[in-house]
């Protein structure tokens, strides 16, 4: 019997030691994951899902262009009005199906009625059609020179590759289910909201030949498993990073840097490639930030030392900018802007009593599981009582509020007239990629602005392909954006990702993403 024993629990020791000995990442996100179909979102955890578990036809690199993925080879006609491209060999499905060019078509299609990006290709799309199983074709009714970068989807993960099934999927309704191509495979079955997600090492995954650059090149996993683990409160998730619990911090609140910095074991990484930048976000639905007058008056409370000191801690990671395309990005500029540099609450009340308001209840939207973003809200509720709006603050994690800011209903059923967010530069630096400047209305993202004079300007910036004339578009464009207010600008900042030193391989990207990390 004593044999026995022994000889079965040799053998269970020797079944637990492939898994004692996987290599695993541990991470606190910056936010829970709520959506998993990047059709329907661009928070920043959701773009990191799509990373990690789909591939794109064409990824961006470090320098922000736009490299080959999925495609093997692919030629442009003269006339520059069909694009004809071939899959890699050997591009397979988390569930084992073979990656078609069926597959491929449905997901640029729904990409194209969705996607920002997508929506912007589409006004110059012809037909999108499957020539063979790997070969298909794109034709266009006039030259679009972003074509490859746009196919990527923006931050190049929107471009993510759905199964047909999925892809042939309403564009408005959801996916649920989270099986792409990509690197590592999501383990549902492990996915405890609000607790833990977990992505799995994809074995058959076959990495491109080149460097990884950015999103593109070769995405070599060299760990078998990425944990998340969700910890709202950020002294709680710091203290997991000083005693090894955890190994890398995503996006953690710069304001308790300090309590990491002086660990030896401890590195403070970075991974954007741009700085990120934060912003307020009108509703021009509703009443009252529909009449630009009351925009106007947002523009006017700000401050944005204030915002930046209380949302990015020490002026060390953060700088004052009216720059709508970043203040260190390719399209930099502050043409317009001189009017609202300085707070003038005064001015802010006179107008929205010019704009009609009443004191009807504001309804602010904020997460209150976010650092900074908390910070942001609570300083604009603020700002508003003391030009004299009535707030209806709504704390709430960021899931719910990427919930929330989806609903055009009006604020007192559910809707809203105010949320905050961030931006990475790479998404942040160019009109093509922007979110919040596209004044499209109902076509628009989330707050729907509108106005037809800055996307006529728009317009004109994608079909240009002169660079000097380019700039001179981008600044009549920002000038008549500082007019019609979609976005208030909250300052600049730069991001660090605290690692344990035993972490390496961090890549430099439009986003967080885990091939190449390494753990000794």
């Amino acid at each position: 019997m004593t044999a026995r024993i022994l000889a079965l629990a040799a053998g269970l020791a020797l079944a637990a030691a492939p898994a004692l000995a996987q290599k695993v990442v541990r991470i606190v996100p910056h936010a829970d994951l709520k959506v998993v179909d990047g059709h329907q979102t661009t928070a920043t955890i959701t773009g990191q899902h799509m990373a990690a578990v789909y591939d794109s036809l064409f990824n961006w690199d470090e320098k922000l262009d736009a490299k080959p993925q999925m495609v093997e080879t692919y030629t442009l006609s003269p006339d520059k009005l069909t694009y004809t491209f071939t899959l890699r060999p050997g591009l397979k499905f988390h569930d084992g199906s073979p990656v078609t060019t069926k597959d491929v078509v449905a997901s640029v299609k729904r990409m194209l009625a969705r996607e920002l990006l997508g929506r912007s290709l589409n006004e110059f799309v012809a037909s999108v059609q499957a020539v063979d199983d790997k070969t298909f074709r794109l034709t266009m009714k006039e030259p679009f020179g972003p074509t490859l970068y746009t196919l990527g989807g923006n931050n190049s993960v929107y471009g993510g590759i759905y199964r047909e099934k999925e892809a042939l999927i309403d564009p408005n309704t959801p996916i649920t289910e989270s099986i792409g191509s990509g690197p590592f495979k999501f383990v549902k079955e492990e996915w405890v909201p609000g607790a833990k997600i977990v992505y799995a090492k994809n074995a058959d995954y076959v990495p491109r030949a080149e460097r990884p650059s950015g999103v593109a090149g070769g995405k070599v996993v060299k760990v078998d498993r990425i944990e998340y683990k969700v910890i709202p409160d950020p002294a709680t998730a710091f203290a997991a990073l000083n005693s090894g619990e955890v190994d890398i911090l995503d996006q953690p609140s710069l304001d308790l840097i300090n309590l990491v910095e002086k660990n030896p074991d401890v590195a403070l990484g970075e991974v954007q490639l741009l700085p990120a930048y934060g912003g307020l976000r009108p509703n021009f639905l509703h009443p009252p930030f529909n009449n630009v007058k009351a925009r106007q008056a947002l523009a006017l409370m700000v401050d944005q030392r204030t915002y930046a000191q209380a949302a990015y801690g020490e002026e060390r990671w953060w700088k004052v900018c009216f720059g709508m395309y970043m203040c260190r990005g390719p399209f930099a500029t502050e043409v317009g802007s001189d009017a609202y540099r300085k707070q003038d609450i005064d001015k802010a009340k006179q107008l929205l009593k010019e704009a009609g308001y009443n004191g009807e209840p504001i309804v602010l939207i904020g997460a209150s599981d976010l650092p900074a973003l908390n910070a942001l809200t609570l300083v604009t509720a603020e700002n508003l009582k003391k030009i004299g709006m009535n707030v209806d603050l709504k704390l709430s994690d960021w899931g719910s509020v990427v919930t929330r800011r989806s609903k055009k209903e009006a604020p007192a059923d559910g809707g809203w007239h105010i949320f905050h967010t961030t931006f990475g530069g790479a998404t942040g630096a160019s009109p093509l990629t922007s979110l919040p400047t596209v004044t499209t209305c109902d076509k628009s993202w989330f707050g729907w602005a509108c106005d037809q004079q800055a996307e006529d300007i728009r317009q004109k910036f994608l079909r240009e392909t002169d660079s000097e004339k380019q700039k001179e578009l981008v600044d009549a464009l920002h000038k008549r954006l500082w007019e019609v207010l979609p976005f208030i600008p909250l300052a600049e900042y730069v991001q660090p990702w605290p690692h344990r030193k035993s972490i390496t391989g961090l890549l430099k990207a439009p986003l967080f993403v885990y091939w190449s990390l390494e753990k000794s």
